[in-house]
């Protein structure tokens, strides 16, 4: 076995890395770039080694300078994590020749399987289902649209090289094809360095569900089972679970078989998952094989009892697999969520700065229910412009996927975030949509049932009476802490008074609180009746109560007259006065936001790619007016109705910050 290994990562995946290694026994060495000089799994190594600048281009997937931190520690194997390096044959190719392990697969697996054209014919000789397309490589626009018309749309636009992703397009139409085309090549080149490109027929109502195979040098195999991976957004998973609710035991067993057997036809070992598309009747289609570790493999490992990481150092190391096929169970079921710094009240844009608070939920393992969460980030830290997104991981487990589900809500509902936009709110709206705990789900899920993007949860009136409940309680607690603070109470204590009106998302709530020393009971004007409970005090940004005898999680800001709640995916402002204030309130007019309705503003931070207009141009809607770029993806900004620009503030080159003004109109 391996004394130290080097991990050529970051974040959340290097810790996760790190922490199998150091249960093995295995010392671990990290690599870092300017922009990661304090980060998390820094800190997590035993020793640490500076590779260059924070572009990744200049760091991280620099061979040579991740080689130069082999050879300054010493190190006998290298775990690549995913992205990055993870996936270059000349990475692997370049440790053999040092005489240094791949915790990986062999560079020829790579190679066949990193091609998304080669690995569709290796698949269909494997006697693999494929998905019907063109291999051949796309040389321009008009050819992407003469295909796309002989396919038949939609078509699905992908980049050879491609992953995450990125330089993936879905085409309804030539005029989307066209624009596809050269947007996945943009995307494609500066992500991958190759900008090839083919198309296959876009399969509707799909499902993305992956099998988990694991292999040997020796020639054995297992498949793992698979993950639901349909919650997606622009191609980017977002919420994976394991097993999935649409496959039956049959479908699995074919379905893992044949993963299996292309992982065979490629001479593989390590830990890999092959991709399937899954329609309606479970007919299954193969995707792409990624040969790595997967973004979400937690949910693999809680299901199995596996450490994939360990797994995979161990097969590094030339041993045998400890299972075989009829070791592999699955118990119970797992959620992940990926929390991500995207806003999504801004169509999910990405959003940087400081971590101002970051406190995750409490991880716990115990008889029914896990928590876990996958990180790479603290308290105080920063969300850089140049990496992905992630913040987080976020897994529970349960015995049943209902238990798993009520695991995840509580979790993200106690799950604090500040100092940056992301999407735990819309994580939880999810959690609650009755399509999603349905398991009624496809790859459209939240194209279907977003389709104006997220604008918060509005939550229903019984829910609305547990928070008010439970802010009159609150709001009576801080009463008297600002009366003893302010000094204005004797050995007696001041009488407060018992009638309040809470408002929250347009409701209004007339209560009573008859308060003791184990809490409160809220009487509310039409009789109904909650007994509250908990210990949280003025100042505290998470409270934990008990409303009638259920748990509620709630995030708490302080407001003037009230509270900033959170819970469940909503964002509520909740007002608690006196019924005279509240009368009174109901007089003041509205505060109305300005009018930015002429004028195109940065919804992200990023840079101008092209402007694709001029000033005094006349744009319809629909029309593109520029592209930005943040975290390496192209975002085309449209005009919204029919306009004429009058003046443009921006150029190609320049960085903008949010709501900055790139263009104006008449």
């Amino acid at each position: 076995m391996f004394n130290k290994i080097l991990i050529a990562n970051r974040g959340e995946i290097a810790c996760r890395v790190i922490k199998s290694a150091r249960a093995m026994g295995i010392k671990t060495v990290a690599v870092y770039s300017d922009a990661d000089r304090n980060a998390l799994h820094v800190a997590m190594a035993d020793e640490a080694v500076h590779i260059g600048p924070a572009p990744a281009a200049e760091s991280y997937i620099v061979i040579d300078k991740v080689m130069d931190a082999i050879r300054q520690t010493g190190a006998e194997a290298v775990h690549p994590g995913y992205g990055f390096l993870s996936e270059n044959p000349k990475f692997a190719e370049a440790l053999e020749a040092e005489g240094v392990a791949f915790i990986g697969p062999p560079k020829g697996a790579i190679e066949a399987m990193g091609d998304k054209i080669t690995s569709k014919k290796i698949a269909k000789e494997a006697e693999v289902n494929t998905v019907p397309g063109v291999m051949g490589l796309i040389e321009d626009a008009e050819e992407a649209i003469r295909i796309s018309q002989e396919i038949g749309y939609p078509v699905m636009l992908k980049a050879s090289a491609g992953g995450g992703g990125k330089g993936m397009r879905i085409a309804w139409n030539d005029e989307e094809a066209r624009e596809g085309f050269q947007s996945s090549k943009n995307e494609a080149a500066a992500s991958f360095g190759d900008d090839r490109i083919f198309i296959e027929k876009f399969v509707t109502q799909p499902r993305h569900i992956e099998i988990q195979v694991l292999c040997d040098q020796h020639g054995n195999g297992v498949y793992l089972g698979e993950r639901e991976c349909s919650i997606q957004r622009r191609n980017q998973k977002v919420i994976e679970e394991a097993p999935s609710p649409f496959l039956d035991e049959a479908t699995r067993k074919r379905m893992g078989e044949q993963a299996l057997a292309l992982a065979h036809a490629v001479g593989y070992s390590s830990a890999g998952t092959v991709e399937f598309i899954v329609d309606g009747d479970k007919n299954f289609y193969f995707l792409e094989m990624n040969t790595r570790l997967q973004v979400e493999h937690p949910v693999t490992e809680l299901i199995t009892g596996v450490d994939l990481v360990e797994q995979m150092i161990r097969v590094a190391a030339g041993e045998k697999l400890g299972l075989a096929q009829s070791d592999i169970t699955l118990n119970g079921w797992a959620m992940e969520s990926r929390l991500y710094a995207e806003d999504p009240y801004r169509n999910f844009l990405p959003s940087i700065g400081r971590l101002t608070r970051y406190r995750p939920p409490q991880e716990l393992a115990v008889e029914g229910a896990v928590v876990r969460n996958d990180t790479g980030v603290y308290e105080g830290g920063e969300i850089s412009m140049y990496y992905d997104p992630m913040i987080a991981k976020l897994c529970t487990w349960g015995h049943t996927r209902a238990e798993a589900i009520e695991g995840m809500r509580n979790a993200l509902d106690a799950f604090e975030i500040e100092g940056i936009g992301h999407n735990l709110p819309f994580l939880s709206a999810v959690m609650d949509h009755p399509r999603f705990v349905s398991g009624e789900i496809t790859t459209a899920f939240i194209a279907e049932e977003y389709p104006d993007g997220f604008s918060g949860v509005a939550l229903p009136e019984d829910i609305l009476r547990r928070i008010a409940a439970s802010c009159a309680a609150m709001h009576r607690v801080a009463e008297i802490r600002r009366s003893r603070i302010s000094g204005r109470m004797d050995n007696h204590e001041r009488h407060v008074g018992e009638n309040w009106v809470v408002s929250l998302q347009g409701h209004r709530f007339a209560v009573t609180i008859d308060a003791d020393r184990d809490g409160s009971t809220v009487t509310f004007a039409d009789g109904d009746i909650m007994r509250v409970a908990s210990d949280w005090t003025p100042g505290d940004q998470l409270a934990e109560l008990e409303v009638e005898g259920s748990p509620l999680v709630l995030k708490v800001g302080k407001i003037s007259g009230g509270f900033r709640i959170r819970n469940r995916g909503a964002d509520l402002k909740v007002h608690v006065r006196t019924p005279r204030q509240a009368d009174l309130a109901a007089l003041m007019p509205e505060k109305l936001p300005p009018d930015t309705s002429k004028m195109l503003l940065c919804p992200m931070p990023g840079m101008i790619v092209k402007i694709d207009v001029s000033e005094g141009d006349e744009v319809q809607e629909g029309q593109p007016l520029c592209t930005v770029e943040a975290m390496k993806m192209e975002n085309i900004l449209r005009a919204e109705r029919r306009a004429k620009v009058s003046k443009i503030n921006a150029g190609p080159g320049d960085s903008l910050a949010v709501d900055d003004v790139i263009m104006e109109f008449e």
